[in-house]
């Protein structure tokens, strides 16, 4: 049986390894690309590039395509969180974080449409602050919220040909030793780069073909509970 080709944008994150390894665990074969050069075992290749620049990733596109024979999986997962008040966040800043997220992730899939076949799987990787959010990050959250956007519009468009976009949107990973930080989450502690990889596995998977346009919270329940349910004593402690 052939092997699923895999596409990882980002791939040198803690999520984007993540995510490379339970691919392969599940059978494709992965092919990363980041901003910068690294080596990394569970990928068949690993290229570098800019993909906020379109030539850049219309060469690496064609060049995993070329590797894998096919591409059936495009994980999105690149980011950049500048921090910086609105007031304070320049114009580089701003565009760096749009461009990591949002302009990345369109060229990427621009650039691998023609490649992708009935039956393919878009991931895109989001986050909590897409919609709840906090001071300092303004391109980010916009960013991450602009990435929710394309994944259902896309997923209206390439739908009728069989192929479905969709994204996780993780909370805090990977922080649980941070004072206080666990109290906001009813499952009592912040995510791991592998809880985010099994979301996406299962969303690039045959076991998700009637789920497209979708959001899945890969957040612990951070995102439905009130903030008085740990700001207030009295209700923290029906928490506990």
């Amino acid at each position: 049986m052939r092997r699923a080709g895999a596409l990882v944008i980002g791939a040198s994150s803690a999520i984007g390894i993540a995510i490379a390894r339970t691919l392969a665990r599940d059978g494709a074969s992965v092919v990363g690309v980041s901003i910068e050069p690294f080596v990394h075992p569970d990928f068949l290749s690993l290229l570098q590039a800019d993909c906020s620049q379109p030539d850049e990733v219309d060469r690496v596109v064609s060049a995993a395509f070329d590797a894998l024979g096919s591409i059936d999986i495009v994980v999105l997962a690149a980011a950049s969180m500048p921090v910086a008040s609105a007031a304070t966040t320049t114009d580089e800043l701003w565009h760096k974080a749009l461009g990591a997220t949002l302009d990345s992730a369109f060229f990427v899939v621009r650039a691998a449409l023609p490649h992708l076949r009935r039956g393919a799987a878009i991931v895109a990787v989001s986050s909590s602050n897409a919609r709840v959010t906090v001071p300092g990050i303004p391109g980010y959250a916009a960013a991450k919220a602009g990435l929710e956007g394309l994944v259902r519009q896309l997923a209206v468009e390439y739908g009728p040909a069989g192929i479905r976009v969709n994204a996780v949107a993780p909370g805090m990973i990977g922080s649980s030793e941070l004072p206080g930080v666990t109290e906001g989450y009813p499952l009592g502690r912040t995510g791991t780069p592998e809880d985010v990889a099994e979301a996406v596995a299962f969303l690039a998977s045959d076991r998700s073909t009637f789920i497209t346009g979708a959001v899945l919270p890969v957040d612990g329940g951070l995102t439905i509970g009130s903030p008085a349910a740990w700001l207030r004593p009295d209700l923290r402690q029906r928490w506990q």
